[in-house]
């Protein structure tokens, strides 16, 4: 199954609702994740520009972005973003299919 990074920036009420009163939001995720067919591979909250970080494994796009969009319609968050992730294995068939269609391309002449 392909995998997908999520990452997201919480609301302020959120972050303020959370330090009132702590809570496993690592087990909420999971819950999301796994009613949409799909599974929490790991989760993180993260110093920086987002607040969390997860990769989840998912059927297909359509089943990852069913995720985002939930999440995104909660209103829990501020802002994000859901990026397939590709294996090596899958980077390497990329790269040689990338070979065989740069053979034929013609960059614009300068």
């Amino acid at each position: 199954m392909p995998n997908y990074l999520f990452r997201a920036r919480y609301t302020s009420a959120s972050l303020k609702a959370m330090i009132e009163n702590p809570q496993d939001r690592e087990q909420a995720a999971r819950s999301l994740v796994e009613s949409a067919g799909g599974t929490l591979e790991c989760f993180y909250f993260s110093m920086g520009e987002d607040d969390v970080m997860a990769v989840i494994e998912a059927p297909d796009d359509a089943t990852a972005s069913a995720v985002s969009i939930a999440i995104g319609a909660s209103g829990a968050f501020a802002g994000g973003g859901t990026t397939k992730l590709l294996t090596a294995t899958e980077a390497l068939a990329a790269m040689k299919k990338a070979q065989a269609v740069l053979a034929g391309y013609q960059a614009p002449a300068e």
